[in-house]
């Protein structure tokens, strides 16, 4: 249940990352405002989840965690906004999986 935790408030931050990426990617204060609110609103939640998880699980094992981030960006990224992706950054994320699945396994 806690590592669900982890997963929910990366999800909720890469989702607020992403909405500041959005404001930015179409011109208008209209669009801007309103991608802006939906980020600070995203990122809230996760801080507080985040604060939840801290009463779960040792910040040592639940920080590292947070490098799901990369791997939920870097996706979202490609597909939304269809930026490419070189093999080097696959490779990375492949090892950022490898190091979270030791660490969780650990835990």
């Amino acid at each position: 249940m806690s590592y669900l935790l982890i997963v929910l408030a990366s999800l909720l931050s890469c989702g607020g990352q992403l909405c500041q990426k959005q404001a930015t990617w179409r011109p208008g204060r209209r669009h801007l405002f309103g991608w802006l609110a939906l980020s600070v609103t995203l990122l809230g939640c996760a801080m507080l989840l985040w604060l939840l998880v801290l009463q779960r699980i040792p910040v040592s094992v639940a920080y590292p965690m947070l490098s799901l981030n990369f791997i939920f960006i870097t996706l979202a990224a490609r597909f939304i906004w269809r930026e490419v992706v070189s093999l080097r950054h696959w490779l990375g994320i492949l090892l950022i999986i490898v190091g979270i699945s030791i660490l969780g396994g650990a835990a």
